[in-house]
């Protein structure tokens, strides 16, 4: 049953991947319940009707230790089943060293996920703000205190309902995570009263946080808010989100600065500043890829309006006209052209090349033309689609649609194959770790794709 089910779900995928022009990748790994390195790779592309699609091509198992060159190796077989050897745009992984030696090696144009980025920004933040790392030591013994001990627990939860409040539990950070820092503190915040209440009426030598430290996070907790939300924004799978990047991180930019200019906290104006340089240092580097700035100024929701630097945007629309002008039709030679007489056999190599010259220029006004009618448009409103955009207009820019179809299949971060391990551990679960390696490719395959 598995079997032909899962044969009948690939046919069918591979059939419509094999349809398109261009796609993205996204990766990640996962350790599964038997120590194997699982690798997950799935494909995302606008089909014929404009539409965004994503398949997962397969999920493979790795011994512990592997290179750089072995996941290049299975990732090219895939590229190569699947028939997109020659049409991938991008690979969308997380930063680490061995996915990003991996693109180098099949010599691909690599973007870091997004949601990865923002999470390295804000922890390096974290790290460099010493009075909220005390903070911060101090949140979780307490969150610890709560969540190990069954009467404090019980006390939380009775004290909540007594002053007519939802039943909450406080979340302890994770190190990799920072917005596990953010929904810790968050939560400190929203249970102040009962937690206080509690640890008042328990026998207990954790202090609850001071009314400073309380106004610090919470100071702390509104330049927060901005990264949290972009995080999640960005993990989008079903809609367009390449192309948001530049623009959304523009916005972090400038609501920070905002935000910054009403702080009173100590701790949370030095955090807001280590967050400001971060996030300037990794914008600065996005806006000049060509992947990120193309999709930008290809989202008619964005354009130029999408980057915080006017230099990058204007670097931005040449690359796009470039682009352009790369697959305008070449003129073809006037009829007489070819045409070799007495009289102008001797300039023929002169001819030739103004003829090419003149094709060229033909080529490249046309390229200007088209992306300066784009431009001069005005930009559609953020809560629309651009890809409904694109097929409505597919016919008065035609170049712009394949370019747009190329670089707005990319994903902003690499969450989608994520999502496919989230599910893996019930597909892997203890009462079924026998199953064979390609069994369970077969089950996360239909589970993510049919």
């Amino acid at each position: 049953m598995v079997e032909a089910k899962y044969a009948e779900s690939k046919e069918k995928a591979k059939a419509e991947v094999k349809k398109v022009s261009a796609v993205s990748l996204t990766s990640d790994m996962w350790t599964s319940i038997n120590t194997d390195a699982c690798l997950a790779v799935a494909c995302h592309y606008v089909d014929s009707n404009t539409c965004l699609n994503s398949v997962l091509l397969g999920v493979l198992t790795f011994p512990q230790t592997h290179t750089a060159e072995d996941l290049a190796q299975v990732k090219a077989s895939l590229m190569e089943e699947w028939g997109i050897t020659h049409s991938v745009t991008c690979l969308v992984t997380d930063g680490a060293a061995d996915m990003i030696a991996c693109g180098r090696e099949l010599r691909l144009r690599h973007t870091v996920c997004i949601a990865h980025t923002l999470n390295l920004i804000v922890k390096k933040a974290l790290e460099q703000t010493s009075a909220l790392a005390d903070i911060r030591a101090k949140a979780r013994k307490l969150v610890g205190f709560f969540r190990s001990s069954t009467t404090a627990k019980e006390k939380l939860a009775q004290l909540q309902q007594q002053m007519g409040r939802p039943t909450l539990k406080l979340v302890q950070e994770a190190e990799t995570r920072w917005n596990s820092t953010f929904e810790m503190l968050r939560r400190l915040v929203e249970l102040r009263e009962p937690v206080g209440a509690a640890l008042a009426s328990l026998a207990t030598e954790i202090p609850p946080l001071s009314s400073d430290e309380f106004s610090s996070v919470s100071a702390c907790l509104a330049l927060l808010s901005g990264f949290n939300d972009a995080t999640v924004e960005l993990s989008e799978e079903k809609t367009v989100s390449g192309s948001k990047v530049l623009p959304l991180l523009k916005m972090l930019d400038e609501n920070l600065q905002e935000e910054m200019t009403d702080v009173a906290s100590p701790v949370a104006r030095q955090m807001g500043e280590h967050l400001k340089r971060q996030l300037r240092e990794k914008l600065n580097t996005l806006q000049s890829m060509s992947i990120m700035s193309l999709a930008t100024m290809l989202d008619p929701r964005f354009k130029a309006m999408g980057f915080l630097s006017p230099t990058k945007a204007s670097e931005a629309i040449k690359r796009l006209t470039s682009e352009c002008a790369a697959i305008v039709p070449t003129p073809s030679a006037s009829r007489g052209a070819g045409l070799v007489t007495p009289g102008n056999k001797l300039w023929r190599h002169l001819d030739d090349r103004v003829m090419e010259s003149r094709r060229r220029h033909s080529v490249t006004a046309d390229a200007a033309v088209e992306v300066q009618r784009y431009l001069a448009e005005p930009n559609i409103g953020r809560s629309e689609d651009p890809l409904q955009y694109w097929e409505r207009q597919k016919l008065i820019y035609p170049h712009l649609y394949r370019l747009a179809v190329k670089y707005l299949c990319t994903p902003a971060s690499s969450v989608p194959c994520e999502r496919v391990f989230s599910k893996a551990g019930e597909v892997v679960s203890k009462k079924r770790t026998r199953l064979s390696p390609k069994t369970v490719e077969k089950l996360m395959f239909l589970n993510k794709n049919v």
